[in-house]
């Protein structure tokens, strides 16, 4: 896989008329092929990001981390520089590089799109973090957004917060038999899981439209979610898959 494709991708995510992130928050990343992905470096902003922002990294070391830690911050950080496919490119891959390894592997998904969108982090900053993760106001939420979201409480940037993410998953794949779409961190953020480009375009524009409505409905008395069936029964519904599928496909690089 190209790098071109994620490089746009994450050159609108920073577009600063979005409000998904600013300076150098968040991170996206794509899988290459069975063994490598790239991910966003250490420090780049997304807004203005070239090439040379992005490092390739191999799958087998990080993962490896998630299983039996590598030690403390300093020697993790070691792990994922030896990690990188050219030792001699420059970058450091992200913190979060973790997480990242760890969705793509285990959720079989090529691109993630990690964003501190303003919308979304008024409700993961807030009491209501849970409800709103874990329910579904409208048809087109559940549609893009699926069934529900995956919910992590707060967590230390890195290993740690790779591994609060692998449990959360790992239910809801259990529960819901497929991959989550969306992940909503407590106090940090919000994560989309997609196959293309603009299907991380697309969740994440989704996702912050339901902030806003969970925002409004909340001083109007309190949102009112879809029941569990009908939520199922939108997102199981044929046309519905078909333009999702449409949406996905039609936009994509």
């Amino acid at each position: 896989m190209t790098l071109a494709p994620l490089l746009d991708m994450t050159r609108t995510i920073g577009q600063p008329h979005m409000d998904y992130v600013i300076i150098g928050e968040g991170n996206t990343s794509a899988r290459i092929d069975a063994d490598t992905f790239w991910i966003k470096a250490s420090g780049q902003q997304m807004v203005n990001i070239t090439e040379t922002g992005f490092v390739a990294v191999r799958f087998a070391p990080i993962l490896a981390m998630l299983d039996q830690s590598a030690g403390d911050l300093a020697a993790q950080k070691a792990v994922m520089q030896a990690a990188k496919v050219d030792a001699a490119a420059a970058g450091i891959p992200s913190v979060e590089v973790t997480f990242h390894a760890m969705l793509l592997h285990e959720c079989g998904v090529n691109y993630i799109g990690h964003t501190h969108a303003t919308a979304v982090n008024r409700i993961m900053c807030s009491p209501r973090a849970f409800d709103f993760a874990t329910h579904r106001m409208f048809p087109d939420e559940a549609v893009l957004c699926g069934p529900e979201s995956v919910y992590v409480a707060y967590e230390d940037p890195g290993l740690p917060l790779a591994l609060a993410i692998r449990d959360g998953v790992r239910k809801y794949m259990a529960e819901w038999g497929e991959a989550p779409k969306v992940i909503l961190l407590g106090n940090h953020g919000v994560i989309a899981l997609g196959n293309t480009p603009q299907e991380i375009l697309n969740i994440t524009a989704m996702t912050v439209k339901a902030a806003r409505i969970f925002e409004g409905a909340s001083g109007m008395g309190g949102p009112v979610f879809l029941s569990r069936e009908d939520v199922l029964h939108i997102v199981r519904r044929p046309d519905e898959i078909y333009r999702r599928n449409l949406f996905v496909e039609k936009t994509s690089h």
